[in-house]
């Protein structure tokens, strides 16, 4: 006796062992239902992709959506959506992924903007954690914006379409209107066509932190090709120009974060993390409800030198969940040494902020601000400058007398 075939309920249809329930939202690339898989009885989303085309492009599209889906599928990070399986009809590819329940950061968007810096900063660097996580395994996304960005209500933050994008990028010529979503997230080198690797990601991330804290993206025009003009041209104005509330501090993360020369962003989706988290004083790794109080760093010590941080060091932050917040740094992912001094400047002087000015406003407003490194080794090093300089007189007056 053989088992009976699991049976749809009543509107729901399978694509093979999974059953079809709901229709979850459509975009460019195709449609994403939720769905349940019988065997493991766990709920599933599935993302159907048409194979609506000339029957000789159609093996070479599959062959690029198996090998682009199979690279996605071998990764597990928490803020990665996980892909489970893949498979195929006569009339569509579709892929398996891990149900979350949350929002899409663009709705999000839409009733939340801007984002104080501390909720901005939860979610982009969440963010940047699962984009290394998969960069160094050799996997780029190459479509990071909003609507691929899901956030639940616990804050924990999920990226979803690895394994689509690929594909979205190397079939524009046969289907156009696929780039409409995207072309406000789009780096300078992706735009024309350019060969790209993880920091287009950064790039992309950069564009969704600023759009999070200002409430609208840097670059804005009637027309696809007039936003993808300003991606190559344009430089924006920093995002405190917008919302003062912004810290300074993360005008220079931005600024570094969606450079149009790649050399000159952040080498790593981790340093810009680290960045991020350090900026606002968060630990490195913070999963927090959006909108939860901000947390504080703990108040510096008189002759701390917690602010002077070389140039080429790494930012101090801890890898444990719930460890107490740590001391504002820079990491050396800063390549310049001239925004290295002057954030390692706004870090000394910040304590004069207007509140909202995270994380520097959490200061004892009645101490006096810490002494920047330059100054402060000037202050050790006067007694012996004075004597050099009384030395060297006493040199020259007895050769102007002999």
């Amino acid at each position: 006796m053989t088992d009976a075939a699991p049976q749809a309920s009543p509107g729901s249809f399978f694509l093979g062992r999974y059953e079809v329930r709901e229709r979850l939202g459509q975009g460019a690339m195709g449609t994403v239902y939720r769905g349940h898989d019988p065997v493991l009885d766990r709920p599933v989303a599935i993302k159907t992709i048409p194979l609506d085309m000339p029957k000789e492009d159609r093996s070479d599209y599959e062959a690029r959506f198996y090998q682009e889906a199979r690279a996605a599928g071998g990764l597990s990070h928490p803020n990665l959506v996980t892909i489970y399986d893949i498979g195929k009809t006569e009339r569509l590819a579709y892929m398996v992924m891990e149900y979350v329940q949350g929002k899409e950061l663009r709705e999000l968007l839409l009733t939340h903007a801007p984002f104080s810096a501390e909720d901005a900063v939860r979610v982009c660097a969440q963010v940047a954690d699962g984009l290394d996580y998969a960069h160094v395994r050799g996997v780029v996304h190459r479509d990071i914006k909003p609507t691929n960005i899901i956030v639940t209500e616990e804050g924990l933050v999920k990226i979803a379409d690895f394994g689509i994008a690929r594909i979205r990028s190397s079939e524009l010529k046969t289907m156009a209107g696929i780039v409409l979503g995207s072309p406000r997230y789009m780096s300078p080198e992706q735009v024309i066509g350019g060969a790209l690797d993880g920091r287009t990601d950064i790039f992309s991330l950069g564009i969704v932190l600023y759009e999070l804290l200002t409430g609208r993206p840097p670059f804005q025009a009637d027309t696809v090709q007039g936003v993808m003009y300003q991606a190559l041209n344009s430089k924006p104005a920093p995002p405190s120009g917008t919302n003062p509330k912004v810290p300074r501090i993360l005008d220079f993360v931005v600024a570094k974060a969606i450079a149009k020369d790649a050399n000159h962003r952040y080498r790593s989706a981790a340093a810009f993390a680290d960045d991020l988290r350090s900026a606002v004083g968060f630990p490195r790794t913070s999963l927090r409800r959006l909108g939860a109080a901000t947390e504080s760093p703990p108040e510096p010590e008189a002759e701390s030198d917690t602010t002077e941080v070389p140039p080429e060091s790494p930012a101090v932050a801890p890898d444990v969940l719930g460890q107490e917040p740590v001391p504002v740094t820079v990491s050396g992912a800063f390549d310049s040494r001239a925004a290295t001094s002057r954030l390692l400047a706004l870090a000394a002087d910040s304590g004069d902020n207007a509140e909202g000015a995270a994380p520097f406003a959490n200061r004892d407003p009645g101490a006096a601000p810490p002494v920047a490194p330059l100054d402060r080794a000037l202050q050790r090093a006067g007694p012996w400058l004075w004597a050099v300089a009384a030395v060297a007189l006493a040199v020259a007056l007895v050769r102007a007398v002999s």
